[in-house]
């Protein structure tokens, strides 16, 4: 009967055994992309934009300001937690007509 030391030890020994195996699998596979980047004559920067989609990006429109508080000049688009000037208070009188 195995014992649980047994059994660790052997978990431990196939552990250093993928980790290994994993540096060798990394270290074929950064070789193989050097040598086609060098094939292809490819930089880095030549890959930026391939990994991710081809569609434009689009800046986002800022939020208009849905609420002002008249005797600060605070404003809040109405997104998120409430400020505190808005606490306690009906948010329809600070609506920015």
């Amino acid at each position: 009967m195995t014992t649980y030391q047994e059994y660790q030890a052997k978990i431990a020994e196939l552990q250093n055994l993928a980790d290994s195996a994993r540096k060798n699998e990394l270290t074929q596979a950064k070789e193989k992309i050097a040598s086609l980047m060098r094939e292809y004559g490819l930089t880095l920067a030549d890959l930026g934009p391939a990994a991710r989609s081809n569609k434009p990006v689009k800046p986002r429109a800022p939020v208009p300001m849905k609420y002002r508080d008249d005797v600060t000049g605070q404003t809040w688009t109405g997104r998120g937690r409430a400020p505190k000037w808005l606490e306690g208070k009906d948010k329809n009188q600070f609506l920015i007509k």
